[in-house]
C-alpha cells in the first residue's frame, strides 16, 4: 500500500515560520512531480506549489518569495518551508504526488494524496 504522510502543521504568529513534510512509503518504483495544495475555510483546494522530477518549481503568485519547495529523493520526502507566514496562510495543507508503484509484477502510476495537516497563523 502506498501513503503519503505529511508532517509539521501547527499554529504560528504572523511573521512566523514552518516547515512541512511529506513521506511516501510503500512499494514505490518512483515519485514524479509532487505538489503542496492546501484548502481554506469555505474555499475551494488551490495549488501551493509543484517540484517536478527534475527539481524544478512552480509556486503560486501569493506564496512566492516565502514558500520554498524541495524534495529529498533518497528518503521519498517532499519539504514545504514557509517563511513570512500570514493570516491568509490559514488553511488544511495536501502534500501530493504522481509516483509510479509496484504491484506482484505490473507497474501502476497514480496520483496520491495525503490525509492533511492544518497551519494556522495567528496572533
Amino acid at each position: 500500500q502506498v501513503q503519503l504522510v505529511e508532517s509539521g502543521g501547527g499554529l504560528v504568529r504572523p511573521g512566523g515560520s514552518l516547515r512541512l513534510s511529506c513521506a511516501a512509503s510503500g512499494s514505490i518504483f518512483s515519485l514524479n512531480a509532487m505538489r503542496w495544495d492546501r484548502q481554506a475555510p469555505g474555499k475551494q483546494r488551490e495549488l501551493v506549489a509543484v517540484i517536478t522530477d527534475g527539481a524544478s518549481t512552480t509556486y503560486a503568485d501569493s506564496v512566492k518569495g516565502r514558500f520554498t519547495i524541495s524534495r529529498d529523493n533518497a528518503r521519498n520526502t517532499v519539504y514545504l518551508q514557509m517563511d513570512s507566514l500570514r493570516p491568509e496562510d490559514t488553511a488544511v495543507y495536501y502534500c501530493n504526488a504522481d509516483l509510479t508503484y509496484l504491484s506482484g509484477r505490473v507497474y501502476y502510476r497514480k496520483h496520491y494524496w495525503g490525509q492533511g495537516t492544518q497551519v494556522t497563523v495567528s496572533s
